[in-house]
């Protein structure tokens, strides 16, 4: 049976089953140290403030480009949620108006969201998260100002966008099962056994999708504590996206595993990849649609395209990706 990372397989009368015990244990010495081995910092100068989107190239597109043979277009996002739980803090407000115009009847809306979390699909920037004082590239903490960042600002990924190959690794079909356990790990190891399998080898310039399956299991067992357990990407899995020189990396949970195993930190690849990488995420998708149309037409890639808000000195954005086939 195939496993991630340190899977347990219980025997019961019926069938297997498989069970996860807690991600692979990082100190904090170990993970400073991958902090140093991964940075991206001056790689692309020192007022760089794209990061490892600098990897999207003209080249990178027009390949890209050529992976559009059907026209079928696959929206990433989850609806906006409006509905007040414990993982969603602070819901989408939506309030509509309605108003006289130059002789016109009129209607409009004010949007506010507080996107960050666990509920709203979106975008992490560069200046999200911060490692002992410093954003990607040496930027201080202290560029982050109530009215927004002096430096890598969401507003520098919105002027191009992101358009290339993306890539979905749907952890739980090459698995053989409707979604991951909670608190199961995704390491490199799974990674490369996913390529092996399906022939498919992560690249420059890729945005890396990794289904969980966690829409799935909302569906059949309803929400669990998500903020105790969940399914993702152990911090090792750094290591891996620093080789590959992906662009970006997403998923349907928050990427991070959950409880982490790095000593004192709940979401250390999220930090790893922002601020060592200068890789921005996307958090919260909506893989299940992806899932089928990819096993429909029988690929895993296409093309991405997806832009922020250009939102001066943000710190993410909510978005409405697209994979087109």
């Amino acid at each position: 049976m195939m496993r991630i990372l340190i899977p347990i397989l219980l025997l019961c009368f019926s069938s297997p089953i498989l069970a996860i015990d807690s991600p692979e244990a990082m100190s904090r010495a170990e993970y400073d140290q991958l902090m140093q081995d991964i940075s991206n910092w001056g790689r692309w100068g020192a007022d760089d403030e794209l990061g490892t989107l600098n990897l999207i190239t003209e080249k990178t597109r027009k390949s890209a480009a050529k992976l559009v043979r059907e026209g079928i277009t696959v929206s990433l996002a989850l609806d906006l949620n409006t509905v007040s739980d414990p993982l969603n803090a602070n819901p989408f407000k939506h309030e509509v108006y309605v108003a006289e115009f130059s002789g016109h009847q009129i209607a409009g809306d004010r949007y506010a969201v507080d996107y960050h979390g666990f509920a709203h699909s979106h975008m992490d920037g560069l200046p999200h998260f911060a490692h002992k004082g410093y954003f990607y590239n040496g930027v201080p903490y202290s560029a982050a100002k109530p009215n927004g960042t002096d430096k890598l600002g969401i507003h520098n990924a919105g002027v191009n966008g992101v358009f290339t190959r993306g890539v979905l690794v749907d952890m739980p079909a090459f698995l053989g099962v409707d979604f991951l356990e909670p608190g199961m790990a995704i390491t490199a190891d799974d990674l490369k056994a996913w390529e092996k399998k399906n022939r498919v080898k992560i690249r420059s310039g890729d945005v890396l999708l990794i289904r969980t399956g966690r829409w799935a299991k909302v569906d059949k067992d309803g929400q669990w504590n998500f903020l105790e357990k969940a399914a993702g990407a152990h911090a090792s899995l750094a290591a891996f996206l620093k080789k590959r020189d992906v662009a970006m990396i997403g998923s349907d949970g928050v990427n991070d595993v959950m409880p982490s195993g790095v000593e004192g930190l709940a979401n250390p690849l999220h930090e790893l990849v922002l601020v060592g990488l200068g890789m921005p995420l996307l958090d919260n998708l909506d893989l299940e649609t992806l899932a089928q149309v990819a096993k429909a037409q029988k690929r895993v890639t296409f093309l991405y395209v997806g832009a922020p808000l250009r939102v001066s000195g943000g710190t993410g954005s909510p978005l409405n990706p697209l994979a087109v086939f």
